[in-house]
């Protein structure tokens, strides 16, 4: 045990559930714990519009535990939570655009599950380590760059609103009822095995999907900064942030290899892809009005308290995405 990696020391032969674990981040998160030696299940509803796709488990089917089923099931997450080790809570509804269209479904999967997964943890297994993914829409509209976790958190939409409340149940049943619970507030997270079939996740995938399938992609604006967090390194730290003590209770932000313009990210796109060919565009009213402008993290507090960094530049995590995609992309459409 003693020649072990730290963190194979804190995951191995551990019980470690997922929720969300069939899309994008989990399925990779679940890779890295099988990697590690953990007992890992997956639980995941495989709602079409969201980013649960089997696919992405491909190779580790006889690795992981598979239960499908919805956070927003009550009566049945106590049967899930039991047991469990480690609860990375990654289940979400992601499109900012559907949290408006169809509030009451992102108020019921990011506000009203998570209190619900933290009750049947009370109740069940209240010495359970949870983290919960976040993200970096609960500042809104950024009044200073980069932005820290002291900066004002005003949500320009919807699912920003619900998020925050996600956050707090943790946080508050962190300190009132002992369920040791971490948040981390994650930037634009890309790579492998992300949605590419529509936006609901992030542009880039749009973006890569119609590159390589010959068509031109749309950047509205392009002038925007944004920052981008590879895959690999948003794992390290769900991974770090659960086994470091000094986590419990504290929120962080996840940040990417330096800032860029879109741009400029546009162009990583076509280089990578070989060619093909991009339309700068007026940014859609109805979009521009939850739009949070420029964003770019300052993630020096995971830096200090976790030693977490990222270790992925954008210009190669846009080349490992894009290579990924190239083959695998009839799979994700």
């Amino acid at each position: 045990m003693s020649g072990l990696s730290p963190l194979r020391r804190t995951y191995r032969g551990r019980r470690v559930l997922i929720t969300g674990g069939l899309g994008f981040i989990g399925s990779n998160l679940a890779r890295e714990l099988v990697a590690l030696g953990a007992r890992v299940t997956i639980l995941d509803a495989l709602i079409p519009e969201y980013g649960g796709n089997r696919r992405n488990l491909a190779g580790l089917e006889r690795k992981v535990r598979v239960q499908i089923g919805d956070v927003r099931d009550r009566a049945r997450l106590p049967r899930f939570v039991r047991g469990q080790d480690y609860l990375f809570n990654l289940a979400g509804q992601t499109s900012h655009m559907d949290s408006m269209t169809d509030p009451d479904t992102d108020l019921e999967i990011n506000c009203r599950a998570q209190l619900s997964i933290l009750e049947a943890c009370r109740l069940h297994n209240p010495g359970i380590r949870v983290v919960f993914a976040s993200t970096r829409q609960i500042y809104g509209r950024p009044e200073y760059l980069p932005v820290d976790e002291r900066h004002p958190l005003r949500p320009v939409d919807v699912n920003g609103i619900n998020k925050l409340a996600g956050e707090e149940y943790h946080l508050l049943y962190s300190e009132v009822y002992g369920i040791r619970s971490t948040v981390l507030r994650l930037t634009n997270t890309i790579g492998p095995r992300m949605r590419v079939k529509d936006a609901r996740q992030t542009f880039l995938g749009v973006w890569i999907k119609q590159v390589l399938s010959g068509e031109p992609f749309e950047v509205w604006g392009g002038q925007q900064w944004r920052d981008f967090t590879y895959v690999e390194d948003a794992v390290h730290a769900l991974l770090l942030a659960a086994a470091k003590p000094a986590a419990i209770g504290a929120v962080y932000n996840l940040g990417g290899s330096g800032r860029i313009r879109l741009r400029a990210l546009a162009e990583l796109v076509v280089a990578a892809a070989g060619g093909g060919r991009y339309v700068v565009k007026r940014f859609p009213a109805d979009r521009r009005k939850i739009d949070i402008g420029d964003y770019y993290a300052d993630d020096r507090l995971i830096r200090r308290q976790l030693g977490w960094k990222p270790r992925t530049d954008v210009r190669t995590a846009v080349e490992r995405t894009v290579e990924f995609f190239r083959a695998e992309l009839p799979h994700y459409l």
